[in-house]
């Protein structure tokens, strides 16, 4: 095992559970010492218990700039100042159409998604400008953020943004040694998608299964690590190839001429 954040300061929203938990272990695996921040505290909790010195729970909901303030102030007395900002707490909302959707449900969707991830770099930037050895930032989109997804109008509108304040982001922080990358994941074997099978994404994915948080954490360890240190403002997809189009062959009408290739 490598030790690629031996001593860093890192913070992991939504890191309680699921594909948060998986990266909280994974860099704590690597050496780093880890602030857990999620609204489960029973589960926050139980993980920090678990890791030992490693890691400390503590609740955020990143929605509130208040909350992110107070979490930062104790990451830094806790851990020193953060190296790494994983902005990976995030929720779906009900499936629906967009002239179906409410209007309370739209605002939360984006104040979690969206002012999540902006309040998050807002607050988490100058503790890293104080440890003044740069840092790194990732930024969990979705293979929504990627292609456009009927029915999750408010999830993909907050995805989308949370691409285009990445690069805006990467361009304002680079010259502070600050790199901000975003990850793309497809459908996911996380509590969210109880009782959804491999079957329902049957003849849309290059790789067919569903993929598990252990597909995922690698390409955050990676993004967040100095082995990415000539990547900001990228787009890492982990979705199984539904982003890049569809898996079967192109219909010809029988009859039709099909043109030869040269090879």
């Amino acid at each position: 095992m490598t030790t690629r954040f031996d001593g860093q300061s890192v913070l992991v929203t939504g890191g309680a559970r699921g594909m948060g938990e998986a990266h909280v272990r994974g860099f704590v695996a690597e050496g780093a010492r880890v602030v857990i921040a999620d609204v489960l505290e029973e589960e926050g909790e139980a993980l920090a218990e678990q890791l030992g010195d490693s890691a400390i729970y503590v609740h955020l909901d990143v929605s509130d700039e208040a909350q992110w303030r107070s979490v930062v102030q104790r990451a830094e007395a806790e851990f020193g100042p953060l190296r790494v900002l994983i902005n990976n707490a995030g929720i779906g909302g009900v499936p629906t159409t967009l002239v179906d959707t409410d209007i309370d449900v739209w605002h939360r969707v984006l104040a979690v998604n969206l002012d999540g991830t902006f309040l998050g770099i807002k607050t988490v930037v100058p503790s890293m400008l104080r440890g003044g050895t740069g840092g790194a930032i990732v930024n969990i989109s979705s293979f929504a953020g990627l292609m456009g997804s009927p029915l999750l109008g408010a999830y993909g509108a907050s995805k989308f943004a949370v691409r285009g304040l990445t690069k805006t982001a990467a361009m304002e922080l680079g010259p502070h040694g600050i790199r901000v990358n975003s990850i793309h994941p497809g459908y996911v074997r996380t509590p969210i998608l109880d009782g959804i099978p491999d079957e329902a994404i049957h003849g849309r994915l290059a790789i067919e299964r569903v993929a598990t948080p252990a597909d995922v954490t690698p390409v955050v360890l990676f993004a967040a690590s100095s082995d990415a240190g000539y990547c900001t403002g990228a787009e890492f997809a982990v979705d199984g190839g539904w982003s890049a189009g569809e898996p079967g062959p192109i219909f010809v009408p029988p009859g039709a001429q099909v043109p030869e290739f040269a090879t």
